[in-house]
């Protein structure tokens, strides 16, 4: 068996489904992406739990290419926020084009992202488009889509704790790489503030 554990399916009646599918959708549809977190903490077990859910994502010959690194220090937190909003200066000076900017602009963003420092935690998701096992590259595959599904599996998990998330991608987002100390196998893919 390897360690792996047997699926057992729960037999479930077409009324109980039709009723289950519909009580989920109505509840998730009420997610929302956020910009205005308070304070207020998270204890790291629930930010734990939520990690432990996104990592039961399917993904590519069960490699789990991803790493989640949680972040609530106060002094790395600033720090991605003063490399976020450098490289989001740039973005909204110099990179985006008029038609970007002109999606954006319902949405009110600029390059201020004081979020970073508010929300009690930042989920930093990397990608890993191979291990490193013995001093040795292994292949990881389909390492976008697994780490994708991976991003929303982690988003319900943050909404069914009753708190709430923004997917943030400062682009590029090789600070994060840096600041954080990850190895040469890993690349930023997402930046998620979460809380309240």
């Amino acid at each position: 068996m390897n360690g792996f554990i047997p699926y057992t399916q729960v037999k479930i009646d077409q009324q109980s489904m039709t009723q289950r599918a519909l009580e989920h959708y109505l509840n998730i549809s009420r997610r929302r992406s956020v910009r205005d977190f308070s304070s207020q903490p998270v204890a790291a077990s629930i930010v734990r739990d939520i990690l432990m859910a996104a990592s039961t994502a399917p993904s590519g010959a069960n490699k789990q290419p991803w790493t989640f690194c949680a972040v609530s220090d106060p002094v790395i937190k600033s720090a991605i926020r003063q490399a976020a909003e450098q490289e989001e200066h740039e973005n909204y000076h110099n990179r985006m084009s008029a038609d970007w900017l002109s999606d954006l602009a319902p949405l009110g963003t600029n390059e201020n992202k004081e979020f970073l420092e508010i929300a009690p935690w930042l989920i930093v998701v990397f990608k890993k488009s191979y291990d490193i096992s013995n001093g040795e590259k292994r292949k990881n595959y389909y390492v976008t889509e697994s780490v994708g599904i991976s991003c929303g599996f982690l988003l319900e998990a943050v909404y069914e704790a009753g708190l709430v998330a923004l997917t943030h991608t400062p682009s590029p987002m090789n600070f994060l790489k840096k600041i954080l100390n990850r190895p040469e196998n890993e690349t930023p893919f997402l930046l998620i503030p979460i809380g309240y």
